[in-house]
């Protein structure tokens, strides 16, 4: 039986000292220090370095622009796609009938990075920021976790690392309620980057998702 340990040696020492840094990176958001978004910078970074260094095919790579029409040819990619957008939905109108602090907390946390009151470049920040992310703890951190635990596994403790970095202080309730469906969609990703092999795709359906939730929260 081989255990997980043993597994490790299949990801590179560098690669694997850059996935620890963005777990450190992630957990201190807890603390209150808002610097999450360096572990998806670090994870953008190592992916190209790691690609580099494997000298891997572009279609394994995990980031290939050339078959985004292929894949969104198979029509059973587009449920997984559109479940975030609908799981979205789901947790706004809860919140607006249960939890209405829940739009300004989700607002508070998200203001920093995005433009509201400037149209074409809050759709430039959102692609931007939905890309890196895919490009960070999909196509970088997940693919990589895979060669160590099943994907089951690698889905829960990704997506935990990934709700954990959008964790943003406040009440409670609404913390927890936040955190609960940001885990839920970061499964989802990972499910379609799984499916796609391809961070394009789980891009594609993360930005539709954030720009989805935008428009009902900032201007319906």
């Amino acid at each position: 039986m081989i255990l997980w340990r043993d597994k490790l040696k299949n990801i590179k020492r560098i690669s694997l000292i850059a996935m620890i840094v963005m777990v450190i990176i992630s957990f201190a958001n807890l603390l209150g220090l808002k610097i999450a978004g360096i572990s998806v910078i670090i994870g953008v970074v190592f992916f190209f370095i790691n690609d580099r260094y494997e000298k891997q095919p572009t279609s394994d790579s995990g980031l290939d622009f050339k078959t985004i029409g292929a894949n969104l040819k198979d029509k059973g990619i587009w449920i997984w796609i559109l479940l975030p957008i609908i799981m979205d939905a789901v947790s706004i109108t809860i919140a607006k009938i249960f939890l209405p602090e829940y739009i300004g907390h989700v607002l508070s946390r998200t203001e920093v990075f995005v433009s509201f009151d400037k149209v074409f470049l809050m759709l430039f920040q959102l692609a931007f920021l939905a890309l890196g992310e895919e490009i960070a703890w999909r196509a970088f951190f997940q693919k990589q976790l895979n060669k160590v635990f099943s994907i089951i596994h690698v889905l829960l403790i990704s997506s935990v690392l990934f709700a954990i970095g959008h964790f943003n202080q406040g009440n409670p309730v609404i913390v927890t309620y936040d955190i609960f469906f940001v885990f839920i969609n970061s499964i989802l990703y990972g499910i379609i980057f799984y499916k796609s092999k391809n961070a394009w795709i789980s891009a594609i359906s993360h930005f539709a998702a954030n720009l989805f939730s935008v428009i009902v929260l900032v201007f319906i």
